[in-house]
């Protein structure tokens, strides 16, 4: 019985070659891109799984309520873990991180490695496994290091015999010699602390000097909580803890006029689960963990699947009306529902397996190219945990059932007279229009989408910035030299080259660079009774010249004038929050009784990442602050040649350091890669959804004018024009159309207003975004019925009223 069954699918599959293939076609994409997506969002689901403690570990942030309004802050001073770990109960591990980069040498080999400074208790609270040395205790002094694999393999060349080996790694402006005490695995590339060398962190060259500090804050700290306590029971226990250690910050925040929360606290500690940590921000003043990415890959994938299984239904529906007979027949010789029922459900079965067996292979053919394009580490593991398996062969089992099962079911229930007259009543097939409402509605919110994300791509792509960035290339000072030291002598290696305009410094980049930083520091002081917060930033001579900053009022930091060390250039929003008329008049003390003097006002521009809001700004020059940073200014001409001109000056300069120059605008652009992922994958879903769609609308648009055929003879005959009757037979399939764009524009406006209001500015939501994701729907249905439609209604009148 299984083999007839088989033959006849098989029979009926080659006799419709155009349906077969065209189902085949649609299934085979849409599973190959329905597993890569699918593989990409479980690999962003699955960061920081692999910790043994996931369920006990924390990152803490502090909630304040200050004068302007709430803020969140992740960094932490020095004392606070000790104390913690002291005064409040409830407590198992407590560790300090921070995530630097550091110069190595080994014998003559100078390397920059990212390096994470801990405490011991950082490998109690998570899973880095040591693979040589001590595995209870990787840094056993502060004389000690761990090095990973792949740090090893840059050092030394291999894993092997590293234990014991001595090198030098600059802390500060010193370096200092270290033991290589254990040798790590490589952390998962699904962890958001990614490491090459660990150091302890009492050894971080502001340690010492904020060691009893409350007012420096620079790291992050992890927690591990007592198996009997719970986050709410810890946070409890904090508050008198906040309430001593905080009462002056508090009091000065109600002097100036802060509001409490809604316990009546100006200051209290959280928790943030650690397998949060990689899709929280903190930008609107409170803890948001949003895993909107890859959920929005995961429906993507999903609305693909869904779109080319109503396709196999709806194709399946009009192919039944060529096998009406067939079932006719085998009604008429004793076949029962069940025998049909499962001929069909078979046939389908076949189809989707044999697409499913295609779609794996192509899938893992595009895999590298896919992983590139998406800048993902994912990869098939993602996919074939048991779980994952199971629940995806569940899913397409459902599925077949439904595309297979469905219209078998619809044609098994004819009855066997009007089967043999080959009449089928599909006019009124509620669930057929409602399948193509669906499709064009998820089209039309994906093309929305698109058109909003590639809009707001290239609003902050064309942003004007307060600054050049063009023509100025920034440079991270990753040698033995002091910074000062490098910006001057790269001053004098190319002040004879006419395409280099300027050169200056600071100790932070603008965008994000090659490697990989993005950073800012802050700073409160009182100024006149009130509490002042604002950014510093640390900069050489020529920064505004050099960047093409705008002058509001007074100068930049001048040679010519010795005291500038003590003096200060602040942006607007800085001197809106100082609330002084003349700002050139402010004096500012500072810690040790010293008092810096506002010598000039800058002109606002985006120091930060783009999306946020221009945050008050203290330039500063202070030859005890280092540079970290080189800015080059070249002319708009000969710009290649330009930069090969600073990359021979810095191999001069330092020969034993990489050179990872970049222009800013490229640093502009890496702030919002993920915006250009979603935009990638968001276009590459629309343009896959209209596909499936259009082959699904066109081969029901065959089954329309298949039963149709008869009226459109009579119609052509009594006069009616071949554009009449194409319009006759396109009209009621726009109409769905119609009812998508209905359906999807209120949803598309309010889930793509919620994401915009995530950038401090933003592209306006202008009607002409849904009009022209609508009418970009309704001409692809209109080409793809009326090709179909067109032929029939030209076709000849004779042979179209032909009885068999």
């Amino acid at each position: 019985m299984l083999k007839n069954y088989l033959k006849i699918a098989w029979r009926n599959l080659l006799k419709n070659k155009i349906f077969t293939l065209a189902n085949i076609v649609g299934l085979t994409c849409a599973f190959a891109v329905a597993i890569l997506l699918t593989m990409t969002a479980l690999f962003e689901l699955s960061y920081d799984q692999f910790h043994e403690n996931k369920d006990s570990a924390y990152q803490l942030y502090l909630s304040n309520q200050t004068p302007r309004g709430p803020e969140i802050s992740v960094s932490n001073p020095v004392p606070l873990a000790p104390a913690l770990k002291e005064e409040v109960a409830g407590i198992k591990h407590i560790a300090r991180s921070v995530s630097e980069d550091v110069l190595i040498t080994y014998n003559s080999k100078e390397l920059s490695l990212d390096a994470e400074y801990v405490d011991p208790s950082f490998f109690d609270i998570f899973t880095y496994p040591t693979l040589m040395g001590n595995s209870k205790n990787p840094l056993p002094n502060n004389n000690s290091v761990g090095i990973t694999e792949k740090g090893a393999k840059k050092i030394f060349g291999t894993t092997d015999n590293v234990i014991g080996k001595t090198v030098s790694l600059k802390i500060g402006r010193e370096e200092q010699p270290f033991t290589i005490a254990s040798v790590l695995k490589d952390a998962p590339s699904n962890s958001s602390v990614d490491f090459e060398i660990v150091v302890p962190f009492e050894t971080h060259p502001e340690y010492l000097s904020s060691k009893d500090r409350w007012d420096s804050q620079f790291h992050p700290i992890y927690l591990q909580l007592e198996k009997e306590v719970t986050v709410a029971q810890f946070e409890k226990n904090t508050i008198p803890f906040t309430a001593l250690h905080y009462k002056g910050g508090i009091e000065s925040d109600i002097r100036d006029g802060a509001v409490p929360d809604a316990d009546g606290r100006y200051k209290q500690f959280h928790l943030m689960p650690i397998t949060d940590r990689h899709f929280a921000s903190y930008t609107t003043g409170a803890a948001k963990v949003d895993r909107v990415f890859p959920l929005m890959i995961l429906g993507i994938a999903f609305v693909i699947i869904f779109i080319v299984s109503a396709n196999f239904i709806n194709m399946n529906i009009a192919l039944g009306e060529k096998r009406l007979k067939e079932i006719g027949m085998r009604k008429t010789l004793g076949a029962i529902k069940k025998q049909l029922f499962f001929q069909f459900w078979l046939e389908s079965l076949f189809v989707f397996a044999l697409s499913l067996l295609m779609g794996m292979v192509i899938s893992n053919l595009l895999l590298n190219p896919f992983k590139t394009l998406f800048n993902t580490k994912a990869s098939f593991a993602d996919v074939i945990q048991p779980g994952v398996v199971i629940l995806f062969g569940l899913a397409i089992f459902i599925v077949t059932l439904i595309a297979g099962g469905y219209p078998a079911l619809l044609m098994s229930k004819l009855g066997t007279l009007r089967a043999l007259k080959g009449k089928m009543e599909v006019g009124k097939n509620r669930l057929r229009n409602s399948l193509i409402v669906l499709q064009f509605a998820i089209a039309i919110l994906l093309i929305t989408g698109t058109l909003v994300l590639h809009g707001q791509i290239e609003f902050m792509r064309n942003k004007d910035l307060g600054y050049n960035k063009e023509q100025v290339i920034s440079i991270p000072l990753n040698g033995k030299k002091n910074g000062y030291s490098v910006v001057e002598l790269l001053r004098d290696e190319l002040k004879n080259n006419p395409d280099v305009l300027s050169v200056s410094g600071a100790d932070n980049n603008l965008g994000k660079g090659r490697d990989g930083s993005l950073s800012s520091s802050m700073m409160g002081f009182d100024y006149k009774g009130r509490g002042v917060v604002t950014n510093a930033l640390t900069v050489d001579f020529d920064y505004a010249k050099t960047l093409d900053l705008q002058l509001v009022a007074g100068r930049m930091f001048n040679r010519d004038f010795a005291t500038d060390s003590l003096s200060l250039v602040i942006n607007e929003s800085m001197a809106k929050q100082l609330g002084e008329e003349d700002p050139l008049s402010i004096t500012i003390p500072m810690d040790d009784n010293v008092t810096y003097s506002v010598i000039g006002v800058v002109k606002d521009y985006n120091f930060q990442d783009i999306s946020r809001k221009i945050q008050p700004l203290t330039l500063f020059m202070n030859k005890d602050w280092d540079l970290y940073y080189a800015y080059v200014k070249v002319a708009p001409k000969n710009i290649a040649k330009s930069f090969d001109a600073i990359k021979d000056a810095w191999e001069k300069v330092e020969p034993q350091a990489e050179f990872l120059g970049s222009f800013l605008d490229e640093n502009v652009d890496r702030t919002f890669k993920r915006e250009k992922t979603m935009a990638t994958i968001i276009t590459s879903g629309s343009i896959l959804g209209i596909l499936l769609s259009c082959i699904g609308l066109f081969a029901i648009s065959m089954l329309v004018v298949a039963q149709r055929t008869k009226e459109i003879g009579v119609r052509k005959v009594v006069g009616a024009s071949v554009s009449s009757v194409a319009l006759l037979l396109t009209k009621d399939f726009l109409k769905l159309v119609g009812i998508a764009f209905v359906i999807a524009t209120p949803i598309a406006w309010y889930f793509l207003n919620e994401w915009l209001q995530n950038y401090a500015s933003h592209v306006s939501l202008s009607p002409l975004f849904f009009i022209g994701a609508g009418l970009l729907a309704t001409f692809i249905a209109f080409v793809t019925v009326g090709t179909r439609t067109v032929k029939a209604a030209s076709a000849n009148p004779v042979k179209s009223l032909r009885t068999e």
